[in-house]
């Protein structure tokens, strides 16, 4: 069996994953934006030797009806959330070889400005930064914030493929890699390797000079989650890292050869994209003991919350239709991925299931070689490179984990037992080398050198 990849999944703001178990004793994700509770987070991951923290994010929030239900302030469902970009920041002086993922918007931000804050990150902390592409699910709310037009489901894809080949001009081909040269008697850098980049695309439109130098890893290691058809083929085609959320191992496999596929159809070879699935569990020395503990989590949750989380997720108000409409008869131009997913249920059974875990993959409940043996059968199932943990409470489930599950899953060979390269995409990837591989696409700006040129 190979040897798997682990990050934590986290969000800054008091809930996350549709759910709001803020309330539960030993949740400490309350306090969100202190940040002490970041440095604490930071220190468990890297003291384990997991690879990354990824830092979810959202610029929209919960309307239901064209009105954001009381009950989402009451319970901080979606707002006040912070910056992730900062709090990643904060979290690199923390740490020194824990690598970072944070999520950005192709619809709400703006190219240059974006390629040079994720620049930035990935040279101060030395080249640990992912960067999770998304097209944004909350786009309505988010669109009207901003002052946007509403952007359609598919076209937003087509949007953010022109998004990506104006940040790819600016990490791959505007700065050389050793265009700094930073001698005192001489020049800081070399003009020959200081290039102008151009792009006029259908969405883009960028003229000049990348506003920062190649950074470790030039472009950030790329992460993509859409699970639609089109979101497939956009992660076959700048992906290297792909996140599944909660199926069936059956159906998992069938998603990650699908992906491995649009890969290859992107001329791209089928293991230069990781899959990796969303995983919960709930710990305890004996089933009992933990299905108790899972048991007190879903006490502190009103129901209620459900509604409202589903609709920030995908537009849909589940209370307006009956308990037994088939979730395969609602359509919507949001997360897509929120109701493929339950395509085989009905309202009533989604509610009950978002009430659960929301956007969370059903937690594995039980003892430590319970919950090792399922990570073991699901990665073997369904061909999975890693798992991105999604705790049910902080710091309590990852702690959980990284002392219980982990240490077993190192015994059997599965699970690194230190860092192994410098570079976030040479830990991930094993390849020796921080940057795409030349079948990337963002490989094809990268500026070649003269003498190779010449040839």
């Amino acid at each position: 069996m190979k040897q798997l990849r682990f990050g934590l999944f986290e969000n800054a703001q008091a809930n996350d994953s549709g759910t709001a178990t803020w309330r539960h004793p030993e949740n400490e994700r309350d306090h969100f934006d202190n940040l002490d509770y970041w440095k604490n987070i930071a220190r468990i991951c890297e003291a384990a030797r997991l690879d990354f923290v990824f830092l979810a994010d959202a610029w929209g929030w919960s309307e239901v009806n064209g009105e954001r239900p009381e009950i989402c302030t009451v319970e901080s469902l979606d707002l006040p959330r912070l910056d992730p970009a900062i709090v990643a920041a904060a979290m690199v002086s923390a740490t020194t070889d824990l690598g970072f993922v944070i999520t950005g918007s192709t619809l709400i931000e703006q190219p240059y400005s974006f390629a040079r804050r994720m620049s930035s990150l990935d040279q101060l902390s030395n080249g640990r930064l992912g960067w999770n592409v998304v097209t944004t699910g909350t786009a309505e709310t988010a669109a009207a914030a901003f002052g946007i037009p509403m952007v359609a489901h598919d076209e937003r894809y087509d949007m953010a493929d022109d998004f990506m080949e104006v940040v790819y001009k600016l990490w791959e081909g505007s700065w050389e890699p050793d265009a700094l040269e930073r001698n005192k008697d001489g020049r800081f850098a070399d003009p020959a390797k200081v290039h102008r980049i151009s792009h006029e695309g259908p969405y883009f439109r960028s003229e000049g000079y990348g506003n920062t130098s190649y950074s470790p890893q030039g472009t950030p290691v790329l992460f993509q989650a859409g699970s639609s058809d089109r979101g497939r083929q956009f992660g076959g085609r700048h992906g290297e890292c792909i996140f599944l959320g909660g199926a069936s191992a059956t159906k998992m496999a069938a998603q990650v050869k699908a992906i491995r596929d649009e890969a290859v159809a992107s001329g791209r070879d089928a293991d230069s994209v990781k899959l990796m699935a969303a995983f919960s569990c709930v710990i305890a020395p004996t089933r009992q003991e933990a299905q108790a503990k899972y048991e007190s989590v879903l006490q502190a949750q009103d129901p209620a919350v459900a509604v409202a989380s589903y609709a920030m997720f995908t537009g849909l108000d589940l209370s307006s239709y009956a308990p037994e409409t088939p979730m395969a008869e609602l359509r919507t131009e949001l997360s897509q991925t929120q109701v493929s997913r339950f395509a085989d249920l009905t309202v009533g059974d989604v509610l009950a299931d978002w009430h659960a875990h929301g956007v969370r993959s059903k937690p594995v409940v039980g003892t430590p070689e319970e919950v090792a043996d399922a990570i073991c059968a699901l990665a073997e199932t369904a061909d999975l490179d890693g798992f991105l943990l999604t705790p049910v409470i902080q710091p309590g489930s990852t702690l959980d984990f990284v002392e219980m599950v982990l240490p077993i899953l190192r015994e059997r060979g599965v699970a690194a037992t230190d860092y192994e390269g410098s570079t976030l995409r040479e830990r991930l990837f094993g390849t020796g080398t921080p940057v795409l591989g030349a079948s990337h696409p963002a490989a094809g700006h990268r500026v070649q050198p003269a003498a190779a040129l010449n040839r």
